[in-house]
């Protein structure tokens, strides 16, 4: 193994594993600033670091801080207190290992050798994901059983009976998507979804499995337990649910874990209906073998777009009542400064682009690639932004309109969906 291959496989893990844990601050901003903008108020804007708030984030290392300087109470009545540490560590994991087969870039080339863009480059591709989203629910179920409460354990009975509810659609709307795709390989599945139709309509999930993309999102929310679907917790009817006898990091884990599962399965969504690391109308070659015309275009739009991005941020970072010397506007100075100096780095790399590269070199593919790891964050934050916006949208359903949505309407249509999609398929050769 060369020394290049060492570095792809560390940059491949490293991508894999620490991606998912950066965007648990995303989440949590996005999920505080989301529901205060429904809400009519402002969201976390008062913790911050020498005036410095970071839109909230800092708000989030001071509730993590405070977890985990909390005492970390295990009740006496807790018989198995081994599987009672080790539940949270299951969902948190699960959460993560589920992420290490999606693909976040076309393959790489480099020196002559091609590199799959994900963590672990196996081929069960979207099998994996549904084993490990299946093997999750064992976190919850340890919870609710090892902490000898009954509130706990009604609410991991709850959570495994709507696991199994909404695993059997999730799974027969991936049957019909893999009859069109002929695939179960997440890599093949992103790259099928870079052509086009027509030459104009992009071939993505979404437009040709529009019904299984439905099933599939709606029982990824109900897998993730989010509102409406969040009945394993349920704090209206359960105190608390699975999580009641939790304290300190542990509870904290908890809730870690279900926001690595929410990006997870955003990003297992984009992937399988929205083109994942896909430019819309580009592939791959094309962005490769124009790879000047490419950096000329990046070139010119990144100013523009960072231009109009600092007034963004000069209108949202200032007090809502007239005070000299406003510290937030001072504060929107730094992060201005500093995207504009991230901006004149890429600038210049841009620069070299133009000045030094060739289609089909080294510094080309790094350049798609980048493009395409950015494009498919994009989309995951989007998928983000989405579960969050339902979240404090929706209200809770009740369990038996659970338990009848995954029966008696998810289920047939699914089924009806394979029966349809292999007819088409066989008709159409």
């Amino acid at each position: 193994m060369t020394n290049l291959d060492i570095i792809m496989v560390i940059v491949r893990v490293s991508i894999s594993a620490f991606v998912p844990l950066c965007f648990l601050a995303v989440c949590v901003t996005m999920e505080r600033r989301v529901a205060g903008f429904i809400q009519d108020r402002s969201g976390p804007n008062r913790a911050g670091i020498c005036g410095i708030r970071a839109g909230g984030l800092v708000q989030n290392l001071a509730d993590g801080l405070k977890l985990a300087f909390k005492e970390d109470i295990i009740s006496e009545h807790v018989e198995h207190k081994f599987l009672y540490v080790l539940a949270p560590i299951i969902s948190m994991a699960a959460a993560i290992i589920s992420f290490a087969l999606v693909p976040f870039a076309d393959t790489l080339v480099l020196d002559g050798k091609s590199y799959v863009m994900q963590g672990i480059p196996w081929d069960t591709g979207i099998l994996w994901f549904l084993a490990i989203t299946g093997f999750s629910v064992y976190g919850i179920i340890l919870a609710g059983w090892s902490s000898t409460n009954k509130y706990s354990l009604l609410g991991a009975l709850r959570s495994a009976s709507q696991v199994i509810s909404y695993e059997i659609p999730m799974g027969l709307a991936v049957i019909s998507l893999l009859i069109v795709y002929g695939s179960i390989n997440l890599s093949d599945i992103a790259r099928f979804q870079g052509q086009t139709w027509l030459g104009f309509i992009p071939m993505w999930g979404i437009l040709l499995q529009p019904l299984a993309a439905v099933i599939f999102i709606v029982a990824a929310f109900a897998e993730c337990n989010r509102t409406p679907f969040d009945l394993a917790e349920g704090e209206s009817e359960l105190v608390a649910g699975f999580h009641l006898e939790y304290s300190a990091m542990k509870f904290a884990v908890f809730f870690m874990g279900e926001y690595v599962a929410m990006f997870a399965s955003s990003a297992v969504i984009v992937t399988l209906f929205f083109g994942g690391y896909n430019i819309p109308f580009f592939d791959t070659d094309f962005l490769i073998r124009n790879i000047k015309p490419v950096a000329f275009v990046l070139l010119v739009i990144l100013p523009v777009f960072m231009f109009y991005f600092a007034k963004w941020i000069r209108r949202n970072n200032r007090s809502q009542y007239l005070r000299e010397n406003d510290p937030r506007k001072a504060e929107a100075t730094i992060y201005i400064r500093c995207f504009w100096i991230l901006i004149a780095i890429i600038e210049v790399f841009l620069l070299a682009i133009l000045a030094f590269a060739q289609p089909d070199t080294a510094a080309a593919h790094l350049l798609v690639a980048l493009m395409q790891i950015c494009t498919f964050l994009i989309k995951v934050t989007l998928m983000l932004f989405v579960y969050v916006w339902v979240r404090w949208t929706i209200p809770r359903f009740r369990y038996d309109q659970l338990q009848m949505l995954g029966w008696q309407k998810l289920l047939p249509l699914a089924l009806l969906n394979i029966f349809v999609t292999g007819a088409i398929v066989v008709a159409l050769g």
